[in-house]
């Protein structure tokens, strides 16, 4: 009995301890368990970490793959949104070159119809310049020949209302140019040459009716004293009538007095020449003071003011030498030969210089 093992349920159980705190005898026979043990918490925490590692790998794969595909969607889409940006830049490019094409071809068209414009306003400016100049010069000529500022003012005012009407800048100076002639021929005040003309006409027409200083010398040779011109005498009381000679013989007496006086006469002649002059030759003389009148008028006619005057002057001294100044026809003469010289001035229509070169300098362009 007492060879027998002591009993194990007599001895005390001990505790479970560590692995540090058993014995070497347990320690020994304990390590194989617990290596095995250790290296399956070890397969099994690989095992773990390596699902999570795959489980991860797989996520990330799936991710990939699905970011991938959406890429792939992406570059396609891409794509297509580039070919369909090529396609609308070729389109747009095609539109631009159409578009340009136009655009050249309206600017083109509107470079030529400004030319045109510009000629067509270019060639009624230049219509409109000449013939407003050929209207002023015709005027000038008018003024000049008639001795009226009228024909010049019509012409001005018409050209002014023309160039308001044709509204070109160019113009402008023109416009000025006659605002200032305008001005001038408000100021200035010339002969009036139809007037003088009438008058000398008038003149001429007078000078047949004019009595000459001859012609009224002879006739009061030729009137006798106590002739129907005399006066009758009062008559007397009623008396004895006459001797039938007495009456005879008073005529007779009479008649040999004016004889007598008729063969001398003395008298005061100024002119001697004028009284000297033949029955026939007061015909030149009449003559010759309207060729002197239509000399004056030609000059007039000339714008020759100091020929005018001259000839002028020279008939009224042949009809003061000549010509009977007690008649009321010569005196009419005269005062009308006077009013002529009074009207007789030296300045001439003044010309348009400033238009007509505004109108030369328009016409050249410049």
């Amino acid at each position: 009995m007492s060879d027998m093992p002591p009993s194990t349920s007599a001895l005390p159980t001990p505790p479970a301890a560590s692995a540090g705190s058993l014995p070497s005898g347990a320690s020994a026979s304990g390590t194989p368990y617990v290596a095995l043990t250790l290296a399956t918490l070890l397969a099994l925490g690989g095992l773990a970490s390596s699902a999570l590692l795959w489980q991860k790998l797989n996520h990330i794969q799936e991710q990939l793959a699905r970011q991938s595909a959406d890429s792939g969607a992406l570059a396609n889409q891409a794509q297509a949104t580039a070919r369909e940006a090529q396609d609308l830049a070729r389109d747009a490019a095609a539109r631009l070159t159409v578009a340009e094409t136009r655009l050249g071809e309206v600017a083109l068209q509107r470079t030529q119809l400004e030319e045109l414009m510009q000629s067509l306003s270019r060639s009624r400016d230049e219509t409109l310049v000449v013939d407003i100049e050929s209207a002023l010069r015709l005027a000038q000529q008018q003024a000049e020949l008639a001795g009226n500022l009228q024909p010049l003012v019509v012409a001005l005012k018409s050209a002014q209302q023309r160039i308001e009407r044709a509204a070109q800048p160019r113009l402008t100076p023109v416009q000025r140019a006659i605002e200032r002639d305008l001005e001038v021929l408000a100021r200035t005040h010339v002969t009036d040459t139809a007037g003088l003309l009438a008058r000398l006409d008038e003149l001429v027409r007078l000078v047949d009716d004019l009595p000459t200083l001859n012609a009224v010398a002879q006739a009061a040779t030729m009137r006798r004293p106590g002739s129907a011109d005399a006066p009758a005498p009062a008559a007397a009381a009623p008396a004895e009538p006459p001797p039938w000679w007495q009456p005879a013989l008073q005529r007779a007496w009479e008649a040999l007095r004016d004889e007598a006086r008729g063969l001398l006469r003395i008298s005061r002649i100024d002119q001697p020449d004028a009284l000297l002059l033949a029955p026939d030759q007061a015909f030149f003389l009449r003559e010759n003071l309207k060729l002197k009148l239509l000399n004056a008028r030609l000059a007039v006619l000339a714008r020759q003011t100091e020929a005018a005057r001259s000839d002028l002057g020279n008939a009224t001294a042949a009809l003061n030498k000549y010509f009977d100044p007690a008649s009321r026809r010569t005196q009419n003469a005269a005062t009308l030969l006077q009013q002529i010289q009074a009207h007789m001035k030296n300045n001439e229509a003044p010309r348009l210089d400033d238009t007509l070169a505004a109108l030369a300098t328009a016409a050249a362009g410049r």
